[in-house]
């Protein structure tokens, strides 16, 4: 194992972004296409600035949701807005690439079974997904995966729905 140490949080997301644009250079020269999930957090935000710097091949990169709140559309609490104004904003990445995940259905259910079937079709079954970016929360969590929630039991399903943490699930 390699442990590196930087001074602060943007050197830390200057080093991340590179080290993602070359892992997509390298998948898509290989396979035509990058799949890179994100989760929640600040340091995949700082990351994913950095990262609309570097020398990505746009065209060919799929960015899937590691998790979501369930929230209103634009809602600061929405992992989503974050990753539009964190990506989108900056790099030329299509809005279509960025597949989000149907939280403002009223059938959540439904709608995890509706995004396995997505990340089917992006990354095969089961889902193989050339990266993923995960933050750690000041609690120890990540992914939105919390000590004692059911769905940490959960085996037959690439998607779910978490129990309820911080007022959201």
């Amino acid at each position: 194992m390699k442990i590196e140490v930087y001074s602060n949080a943007e050197a830390v997301a200057q080093k991340a972004a590179a080290l993602v644009a070359a892992e997509a250079r390298t998948a898509v020269a290989a396979r035509r296409a990058f799949v890179m999930a994100v989760s929640s957090g600040h340091s995949p935000w700082q990351m994913l600035r950095a990262l609309a710097g570097e020398e990505v091949p746009w065209d060919a990169v799929h960015v899937v949701q590691v998790d979501e709140r369930v929230a209103p559309a634009g809602d600061p609490d929405r992992n989503l807005t974050h990753l539009r104004e964190s990506l989108l904003e900056h790099a030329p990445l299509r809005p279509e690439r960025i597949h989000a995940m149907p939280v403002e259905s009223l059938n959540l259910e439904a709608a995890c079974a509706e995004y396995a079937l997505t990340l089917q079709a992006i990354a095969g079954s089961p889902p193989v997904l050339d990266l993923i970016h995960l933050g750690l929360g000041p609690d120890g969590h990540t992914a939105s995966l919390v000590p004692g929630d059911a769905v940490l039991e959960i085996k037959d399903a690439d998607v779910a729905l978490t129990g309820l943490y911080q007022g959201r699930r």
